[in-house]
């Protein structure tokens, strides 16, 4: 069960950073409306969901969640859409996976989490991999990398503190909702001159209420039987899985250094997830 939901997580981040590209690359919208239509979607869903899945013990229906998750995911959110808009891909992916292996691994030390070798080798294998993927495209505007390096932190953050949650809908329902008004006040401030499409607001909606909304409650699900360590090291798939999506579903080219880049990422993760057991 952890590994058919973790899977399933990380097939969804793959499918967020897709419906990323696809409206924010052509500018079907702009970054701060498809953050917003992401969040209330998600929310939507989420409460929804979190009345029919409630507590059935008697007690109320309530969501749960705290403010500290609702920012990092708002932060998360907001960022990632931005960053998105000039980076590519590989670049993107490199420096927010980079920054979410940083954040998750570093607290997990500072907790007492002691990888072991078998982890940092995989660990070393899955980064050379992913570098080597992201090498065509490491020039980018400096402004872009800092933003994505900020949503890799946000989402380490928000991952970090999934490990507490015990209903993982109405904990995610209440996230959500928290992050809603904080998205309306980003999308009240005038950014730029873009011109929303309708395409553009419905790849934010299923971008919101399924691979974000339904995907994080799986994901919250999951971190329950991850530590730290392991939870940062398996979310380095999340880019392979992108560029498969992108050559299926994009008509992106595959590429001899995707192919090669994308056994080295799955061989380190699977070198330290066998180290763990």
């Amino acid at each position: 069960m952890r590994i058919a939901l973790t899977v399933i997580a990380l097939i969804a981040f793959a499918a967020n950073s897709l419906l990323c590209r696809m409206s924010l690359a052509a500018q079907l919208v702009d970054p701060s409306a498809f953050t917003a239509v992401r969040l209330l979607s998600g929310a939507v869903v989420l409460v929804a969901l979190s009345v029919v899945f409630g507590d059935r013990t008697g007690g109320q229906k309530r969501i749960g969640g705290s403010w500290r998750s609702a920012v990092a995911l708002f932060v998360y959110a907001l960022a990632f859409s931005w960053a998105y808009v000039r980076l590519e891909a590989g670049t993107g992916a490199l420096v927010l996976f980079g920054a979410v292996q940083a954040t998750m691994i570093g607290a997990g030390m500072f907790r007492g989490e002691r990888p072991r070798l078998g982890e940092w080798l995989g660990l070393a294998a899955a980064m050379a991999g992913l570098a080597y993927l992201a090498l065509p495209g490491l020039r980018a505007p400096s402004p872009f990398m800092a933003l994505m390096a900020l949503a890799g932190v946000a989402w380490g953050v928000y991952s970090l503190r999934g490990h507490a949650t015990v209903d993982a809908v109405r904990d995610t329902a209440g996230n959500f909702v928290r992050a809603v008004p904080l998205a309306a006040l980003a999308f009240a401030v005038p950014w730029g001159s873009f011109e929303p499409h309708a395409r553009g607001i419905v790849l934010a909606v299923i971008s919101g209420a399924v691979t974000s909304g339904l995907g994080y409650v799986i994901w919250y699900r999951a971190l329950r039987e991850l530590s730290a360590t392991t939870a940062a090291i398996v979310q380095l798939l999340v880019p392979v899985l992108a560029a498969v999506g992108g050559v299926l579903l994009l008509a992106e080219r595959p590429t001899l250094r995707l192919l090669a880049a994308g056994l080295a990422i799955l061989g380190g993760v699977l070198a330290a997830i066998l180290s763990r057991r």
